[in-house]
């Protein structure tokens, strides 16, 4: 069913909503999953564009998801984290399911309110209007 599963992560607790669905998942189905953070920030951002020395944030960041990366290596999942850099996110998520090939998405959603998501967007929205593959949503409490 799904061979390459993207899993978007944001370094905060709700990393902690997606990750025992998508262990299920990739277990069931035999995928192999990709963990994606994309760093946006202004220091993020500058950092591309002046190709400057990694921050303590970008560090960290890196960090993180070769951590999530090397626990499910050890769970027996193929894993692999990739860092996206000075793009939006859900430009930066897009841009590594393209080229990793992945046929699913699978996040989870601040559980932002309508009102909310017009003023500050929603990455899970963009996501679902720009592309044509499957997207788990699970909301974090």
């Amino acid at each position: 069913m799904y061979q390459k599963i993207a899993v978007p992560l944001d370094n905060s607790t709700t990393d902690k909503a997606i990750l025992p669905h998508v262990r299920k998942l990739a277990k069931h189905t035999g995928a192999s999953l990709v963990l994606v953070h994309v760093a946006d920030g202004f220091g993020a951002r500058m950092q591309e564009k002046l190709n400057l020395a990694d921050s303590l944030e970008i560090k960290n960041d890196q960090a993180y998801l070769d951590q999530i990366s090397m626990e499910l290596q050890k769970e027996g999942f193929q894993a692999k984290a990739v860092l996206v850099r000075g793009m939006e996110p859900a430009q930066g998520i897009l841009s590594v399911v393209g080229q990793e090939g992945c046929d699913l998405i699978a996040m989870a959603t601040h559980g932002h309110q309508f009102i909310e998501d017009m003023i500050l967007g929603s990455v899970a929205d963009t996501l679902r209007h720009s592309t044509d593959i499957p997207i788990l949503m699970i909301r974090s409490s």
